[in-house]
């Protein structure tokens, strides 16, 4: 049992010491405020506080997890470990140059989002913003890395400490914004559909759809069976992000009321597990969310208890608090529209710290990595180059025996227009998610 010493007890405080000490290192402790006790201790210990009493390691503190509310902080950037860290002391004794727990927790509840920030066009936090973008560490999991240092520092202290062993894990997961590209859309937005490409002299486009309209030709985003045919072949557990909601600018699935596309969806709930996608304008329209978790649930036949953002919108605390309010137990929003990398600073999943009440919550939050989207649309990054961005993020969650979550759509798993190389790239970050990049027989030729 590792005895930590602290002058004050905070939710705060408990918060991530849970997180770091019995999540990432895999360790049991306990707190104390008793100086005598701490100092008459034996065992593993480790002091967190103003100074040091004899030997012990020492780490000390920053007032960040000692206060409550939100309030500008005055962060001070050192290099550490071929990346960066902040809230730096200048104890000598202190066994780290930095307050590893201030700053996880800064990251970890996302403090700098509670702060004014200029928003992009849809309303959210920006990467560019962050201050992980700004200081050039989004694309490493530093929290996983500071707890790995304080595990170092806790071998080198007692070298017969026994602490868990990480596992690397991979987990895929999919969005479904639009099930089809031409099929179950309706008359009004077929016959719109047919305007637009028309406008702008896209014949080939028109042929396309009459031919899936038709049925002498599959829809293009219906590739489902060969989704159940990646997942077989790589034993994946795949989760599934439904966009079920009314008709909008920024929301345009197939009608709920499709029984095909209910089929469909009950199909994915056969194969994998399924979430709610909630839509743009559940962000702004009460009632609006739980009438989706509502509808899909009835169409599943089960409790929806998973989610992500449609837009990856996310307004702290509000979005995280109406998940809780409807029995949502783990989100897979936090991630970046606009760049790669950990958002939060980890590549593993926490449970949401509602600054506004301090006090932890039972959501957990699963950070993804990689979205198909941002590689394409914001970094300009084609299909054949992508895996020189995606493979530095798979190390480095695997250096930390994290867990890497990818995002993807079945809109890039068309491999038509646009998306022309994007089924491959997709496969090919499989096989290296997995340890497994030299498999010879593929799902995939170039033309498939």
């Amino acid at each position: 049992m590792l005895l930590i010493y602290t002058s004050k007890i905070t939710n705060r405080l408990n918060y991530v010491f849970n997180l770091i000490f019995n999540e990432l290192i895999g360790v049991d402790y306990s707190l104390t405020t008793n100086i005598d006790e701490f100092v008459g201790y034996e065992k593993e210990k480790l002091n967190y506080s103003e100074r040091q009493f004899n030997d012990e390691i020492f780490i000390a503190v920053s007032q960040i997890l000692f206060e409550r509310g939100i309030k500008e902080q005055t962060l001070n950037f050192i290099d550490f470990d071929e990346s960066k860290a902040f809230f730096p002391t200048h104890r000598k004794e202190s066994s780290l140059p930095f307050d590893p727990f201030a700053a996880s927790f800064y990251l970890l509840s996302r403090y700098e989002e509670y702060l004014p920030y200029l928003k992009d066009v849809y309303g959210r936090f920006d990467a560019k913003e962050s201050i992980a973008y700004q200081q050039g560490f989004l694309q490493k999991p530093v929290v996983n890395l500071w707890a790995k240092k304080i595990k170092e520092v806790l071998k080198q202290k007692y070298p017969d400490f026994k602490t868990a062993e990480r596992k690397y894990t991979f987990i895929p997961t999919i969005d479904i914004d639009a099930a089809y590209s031409y099929r179950l859309k309706g008359f009004i937005r077929t016959l719109g559909g047919y305007f637009k490409s028309v406008s702008k002299f896209d014949f080939k486009e028109i042929i396309e759809r009459t031919k899936v309209l038709f049925g002498s030709m599959e829809d293009p985003f219906d590739n489902y069976q060969y989704q159940f045919d990646i997942q077989k072949k790589y034993n994946l557990k795949t989760i599934y992000f439904i966009l079920f909601a009314d008709y909008g600018v920024n929301d345009k699935n197939i009608p709920t009321q499709s029984r095909k596309f209910q089929s469909l969806i009950k199909t994915l709930g056969d194969y994998a597990d399924v979430g709610i996608h909630p839509s743009y304008t559940s962000n702004f329209v009460s009632g609006k969310l739980p009438k989706e978790v509502k509808n899909l649930s009835f169409v599943l036949n089960k409790e929806i208890t998973k989610s992500r953002q449609h837009f990856l919108i996310l307004h702290l605390p509000e979005t995280y608090q109406n998940l809780v309010n409807l029995d949502i137990t783990d989100d897979y929003s936090m991630g970046y529209a606009s760049e790669i990398g950990f958002r939060a600073g980890i590549c593993d999943s926490f449970y949401f710290y509602d600054l506004e009440s301090e006090l932890p919550t039972n959501l957990r939050i699963h950070p993804f990595a990689v979205m198909d989207g941002t590689l394409k649309d914001y970094m300009n990054v084609e299909a054949k180059d992508a895996m020189d961005y995606i493979k530095p993020l798979i190390d480095n969650v695997r250096a930390v025996g994290g867990t890497f979550i990818s995002l993807w759509h079945n809109e890039s798993l068309s491999n038509k227009k646009r998306w022309k190389g994007w089924k491959k790239l997709y496969e090919e970050m499989i096989e290296y998610a997995l340890g497994k990049p030299n498999l010879k027989k593929s799902l995939l030729s170039d033309n498939f």
